[in-house]
């Protein structure tokens, strides 16, 4: 995703543009920090990649 976040949560839904809704999410930044999220709503704009069954970025634990 643009601005060095992550997201990784379970897809609700998504429409024509990628715009997404998530739930149980969590948000990575790559200061180490993540903060947890019940529902976002991401713009499909500034999704750049996206990984099936992804958890995250290696060493978030």
């Amino acid at each position: 995703m643009k601005g060095d976040k992550e997201f990784s949560g379970t897809l609700l839904g998504f429409d024509d543009y990628v715009n997404m809704v998530l739930e149980d999410v969590t948000e990575f930044d790559y200061s180490g920090n993540h903060t947890k999220l019940p529902k976002i709503l991401l713009n499909g704009n500034n999704i750049c990649m996206l990984i099936p069954g992804g958890e995250g970025p290696e060493g978030a634990a």
